[in-house]
């Protein structure tokens, strides 16, 4: 299936919509601690590989760069990550924020999912989604960066 069938696939689908969006006005970005969330199936090597339609989520230790990208679509171009691995999961970036004072902290956690999904995104959006805010938020994070791929 080419890119091109992947567009032509998803893009119709509707994007859902929320009466009461939940929004909060952040502290000044040099106080905050980031996380990144990616939907790059990332993980570490011990754990489990991401399955087809698996709405789970892996937490990324910020300490640790040992990561194996889990993302099993054909149409997924690996070579930046195979080459850097901020290109999916920007750590490195945080890291040199925080130290520059950009940035308040990086987040000891970070989270990853696989992207490649269709008709399980209510499940994430229910269930894994929630669970994965609830871990951020117990690590006291405030901004969260989304790289989607």
């Amino acid at each position: 299936m080419s890119d091109q069938d992947i567009k032509n696939l998803v893009g119709d689908l509707p994007c859902p919509t929320f009466d009461d969006p939940a929004f909060n006005t952040p502290k000044p970005l040099q106080q905050c601690r980031v996380a990144v969330v990616t939907s790059a199936a990332l993980h570490h090597p011990e754990d489990d590989d991401f399955e087809s339609q698996d709405t789970s989520f892996r937490i990324l230790d910020a300490s640790r760069r040992d990561v194996a990208l889990g993302h099993w679509s054909p149409n997924f171009d690996r070579s930046g990550f195979a080459q850097d691995v901020n290109v999916v999961w920007p750590v490195d970036r945080l890291q040199e924020l925080a130290e520059e004072g950009v940035i308040g902290s990086v987040a000891p956690r970070h989270i990853a999912f696989a992207g490649n999904q269709d008709e399980t995104m209510t499940s994430i959006r229910m269930d894994s989604g929630p669970q994965a805010a609830q871990l951020l938020q117990d690590d006291e994070v405030d901004i969260v960066i989304l790289t989607p791929v």
